[in-house]
């Protein structure tokens, strides 16, 4: 194939798909027109999605029109002067009529947007069906609906596609396997597959009934890729007769070595007598989460990082997919609105021999202008229809904003589909970028993106400028391999068990020993220097590296911790260690003051973070120049002495860094207290600080201490986000977090949403609990059997609440407790100000932000405090108002990331200086300041 000549073709065929001449005469449609005008005004796009999110998604009218009210000021230009005027009209209305008003201005956008999405009701779905398809276009329908975090939800997706697969006026359907099953699991990828292929299994059995009904599998994510695969391959296994398809996204380096395998697959199923497969090649449209989930975990991008790589891949997978060879056994779908892409797969299709074995698919709605002259060629559509019931029209907005987006941005063809013709500029732009994305194409086949392999890579060295340590991916093979390996291991390991046992204190005269040699040798310590400290501490970083199986597997043993909570705490310790280490150096940058480190630090850390928490307590001390001795909790000794080992290992002196089991009693009242204990690190409870106060007045103490912490949710939130941000920050770890959200606050009518209690009594009920030995766990156990304030909070309600979700004890275990929820909290009651540190969450409801506001100030803690809603204006006010260490808005409230996130809190929340661990500032803490003469400047 000369690739130059068929693209100087394909220019061509484009060119007179566009030609006026052409162009058959079409009904008007004035939505799509307005639609489109309103998106090349400069703020056409925000005002839509601001419209979309403040309007369209409040439960209540009344926010949804107040919020009009505010949007009705930065009306686009484009809109006719008359409805602009009709715009600003109703949002005076809206004062005195909000629901009437808000329900016209709603009616308007599903009019305006109503191209591309279709009312999922079944006598209305039959019209529009009938009238899509009376030009000869077959449909590919999806149905839209809630975000899956919950079972019930799952099985109510799977319902509503069982009813489209039964009508007799449906062939094709389109399902992702994140719609079919909940809280999965890239670490349980084995057992993932096998929970969706059992629920995916009827579907596919009645698509086989009868006269067959195609299903293809969707998918959205990078780590859906391999699932959705395998997915695939076991479901039709045991539908050997039956065609059915999947997607694969091009912007994806990945999608060519998945198609091979694919291809590979199906041919061994043509050759045993079975049906053949279709892929749906598509581009791809989720750059933007994609591009979040990199920056947040540290990994590298999973797609393309420029456009024209993507349009190039695209035209790599087609170009070796058609061929007679390849589409006996797969069928490919060529998915796009790109008129030049369309027309290069048809011409190479036509040049080999092959068009019978392609389909030509486009978005609904977004087959306007020469697409009647492109189907004079090609043949009719296969149109990609997503159905969506009238009461859930919001929860199209993603699908919605994507598209918006597209019709927006100046990369995407869309963006000069409607006037290539008139443009001559905007034809020539586009001629540009495809003959570009043409000239780029070889047959390499591009490696993933992602290759982390946990299995045999080797700590790197740190580089000079601070970056937080990637967390493991699970989207890897390698790496999930890797975590049933350490699950595996964490069933009978032993790790640190010596280092426990052979460093016990036994009695005083041997803690005044320790305590004394720890001081000695921290003199030496501190004469090396900043800049040979920060070395060692940088080789300490690479050593838990190297050391992540370990620490992980200790801490699902000892600590109940489930892979993807222990891997991101490794990565902050590893973290600690690099930022320390340079952050040490810059002390002794400051001008006309010396700093002096603390001689000896005592670190007592908690067992709930057992091992981030202790290495960055040890390692600022370290920095800094300090002797350390860390006695760790009780319930998780063998953690830290992992960790402990590993920067022994580093190259961290012994006698500087003592490792110390003490009992808990009075030898351990001895080493807190002692007159030659320079610093005490806590991180643990108020009541603790005060008891370490009790013994020693003058105890020089930094604090990390309790946390009372509340999430509100107004009702300008994003629901689904909100109760997918709650449950994660209520339930991570069993609720055994200091910044764990103890509370919700509803405000207003989001205390009546039936929707978002139901989205959360079906995710909080969805969890499944157990211990991480279990890859599926997606809550572990509580860390001993509940008694005290956890076992109240448990079992006893106060007045006037009622369990929403009721807590109970899983088995004999008595630390395996499912999660409990409780409503009617009331300002000022037990549960209000009191820290229970368990799988335990209570509902205030407050009428206004302000209410909200003052209820989450309360407390006499401060650690950590969330905001779900999309309006700034309520966001502003609380962040304002708020009293807390921590703030986050529209995100879960637990989980720190060095420098990006130092943490810290208020009130009773911290004692002593209240410096964030992690931060620019926390080193300054641990040691005094001294004058020292003014450096002279030359």
């Amino acid at each position: 194939m000369s690739e130059l000549t068929l693209a100087e073709r394909s220019v061509e065929l484009v060119r007179a798909w566009i030609d006026p001449e052409r162009a058959t005469p079409r009904r008007r449609d004035k939505s799509a027109e307005r639609l489109a005008g309103l998106l090349k005004d400069p703020q056409g796009l925000a005002f839509t999605i601001g419209f979309v999110d403040r309007v369209v998604r409040p439960d209540d009218r009344r926010v949804a029109a107040r919020n009009l009210r505010t949007l009705a000021r930065e009306t686009p230009s484009f809109l006719p002067r008359t409805q602009r005027f009709l715009l600003k009209l109703g949002a005076v209305a809206a004062i005195v009529f909000p629901s009437l008003v808000v329900s016209v201005a709603r009616r308007t956008l599903r009019r305006m947007v109503g191209h591309l999405v279709v009312d999922a009701r079944p006598k209305q779905l039959g019209r529009t069906i009938a009238r899509l398809r009376a030009g000869g276009d077959r449909l590919n329908l999806n149905l839209l609906g809630e975000a899956v975090l919950g079972e019930g939800e799952a099985a109510a997706r799977r319902a509503g596609t069982m009813e489209l697969l039964e009508r007799d006026d449906v062939d094709y359907v389109s399902v992702k396997v994140s719609s079919v099953a909940s809280q999965l699991s890239m670490w349980a990828f084995d057992e993932s597959v096998a929970r969706v292929v059992t629920q995916l299994t009827p579907l596919y059995e009645l698509a086989a009934s009868g006269e067959p009904t195609f299903i293809n599998l969707d998918m959205e994510e990078y780590h859906d890729l391999d699932l959705t695969v395998a997915v695939f391959t076991t479901v039709l296994e045991s539908f050997p007769d039956l065609e059915a398809g999947i997607v694969l996204q091009a912007y994806l380096p990945d999608a060519l070595g998945a198609m091979q395998g694919l291809q590979d697959w199906a041919a061994k199923r043509r050759a045993g007598g079975g049906a053949a497969i279709k892929v749906r090649v598509v581009k791809g449209a989720n750059l933007a989460m994609e591009r979040v989930d990199a920056t947040v975990h540290g990994w590298p991008l999973a797609t393309w990082s420029s456009k024209q790589e993507t349009d190039t891949n695209y035209k790599r997978v087609l170009d070796w997919a058609l061929t007679h060879d390849h589409v006996d056994a797969v069928r490919i779908g060529v998915a796009g609105q790109n008129l030049f892409d369309i027309a290069f797969a048809w011409l190479l299709a036509g040049d080999r021999g092959v068009r019978d074995s392609v389909d030509f698919e486009m978005l609904l709605g977004m087959d306007s202008g020469p697409v009647d002259a492109v189907r004079g060629d090609i043949g009719k559509l296969l149109l990609y229809t997503p159905v969506v019931r009238p009461s859930e029209f919001d929860v199209a907005i993603s699908y919605l904003v994507r598209r918006l987006e597209e019709n927006a941005s100046s990369d995407n063809f869309m963006s000069a589909a409607f006037e290539l013709a008139a443009e001559p500029d905007l034809f020539d732009r586009e001629t540009r970028r495809f003959l570009a994305s043409v000239a780029d194409l070889d047959e390499v086949v591009p490696p993933p993106h992602r290759t982390q392999n946990r299995l045999t890579e080797i700590q790197a060295g740190h580089d000079d400028r601070f970056a937080n340590t990637p967390d493991t991916d699970p989207s890897t093979s390698a790496n999930r391999e890797w975590g049933r390996l350490v699950l595996a291991r964490s069933a009978y390991t032993q790790l640190g068990a010596e280092t426990v046992r052979s460093n016990k204190v036994p009695g005083p005269a041997s803690l005044e020993s320790l305590i004394q040699e720890t001081r000695s040798a921290a003199v030496s310590w501190e004469s090396r220097g900043a800049e040979v400290r920060g070395w060692i501490l940088h080789q300490a970083g690479n050593a838990l590296g190297a050391r992540r199986g370990d620490l992980v597997s200790v801490m699902a043993a000892e600590a109940g911790k489930t892979i993807a909570e222990a891997d991101v705490e490794v990565s902050e310790a590893i973290d600690f260690a690099h930022f320390y280490a340079e952050a040490a150096q810059r002390l002794d940058a400051v001008d006309g003051a010396e700093f002096v480190p603390d001689r000896l630090t005592v670190v007592t850390p908690p067992w709930n973070f057992p091992v981030a928490i202790p290495a960055g307590s040890v390692l600022a001390a370290l920095a800094v120049g300090s002797g350390v001795v860390i006695k760790a909790a009780p319930q998780t000794r063998r953690c830290a002495a992992v960790m402990v080992e590993a920067l022994w290992q580093a190259g961290v002196p012994r006698d500087v860094l003592r490792y110390a089991t003490v009992d808990e009693g009075a030898l351990s009242k001895a080493l807190i207290a002692h007159s030659e204990v320079d610093r005490v690190i806590l991180t643990g409870g108020w009541d603790t600080a005060a008891l370490f106060r009790s013994w020693r007045p003058d105890l020089p103490l930094l604090a990390e201490t309790s946390g009372k912490n509340a999430i509100i949710i107004t009702p300008s939130a994003d629901i689904d986000l909100a109760v997918a941000d709650l449950v994660r920050s209520a339930f991570g770890h069993a609720g055994q977090k200091c910044s764990a959200a103890s509370l919700a606050i509803v405000v207003g009518s989001v205390a009546t949403s039936e929707r978002i209690e139901r989205q959360f009594v079906d995710a909080v009920a969805s969890l499944k609990v157990g211990f991480p030995q279990d890859p599926e766990v997606t809550m572990g156990p509580i860390i001993e059997a509940p008694t005290g304030k956890l076992a109240e909070g448990l079992t006893t309600l106060g007045e006037g609440e009622t369990w929403l979700v009721e807590p109970r004890q899983l088995g004999p275990d008595p630390r395996v407790w499912s999660p409990g929820v409780r409503s009617g909290v009331r300002p000022g009651s037990q549960f209000h100000q009191t820290e229970y540190f368990g799988p335990v969450l209570g509902i205030m409801q407050a009428s206004t932000l302000a209410e909200a506001i003052e209820w989450q100030n309360a407390t006499d803690y401060g650690l950590t405090a969330g905001i779900h809603s999309l309006d700034a204006a309520e966001v502003n006010t609380w962040i304002d108002s708020v009293q807390a260490g921590n703030l986050y808005v529209n995100r879960g409230i637990t989980g720190a990331i060095v420098q990006r996130q130092p943490f810290g809190g208020w009130k009773r929340s911290s004692v002593g200086t209240t410096a964030k661990a992690g931060g620019p500032n926390y080193l300054t803490h641990l040691g005094t300041w001294r004058p020292r003469p003014l450096r002279t400047v030359a």
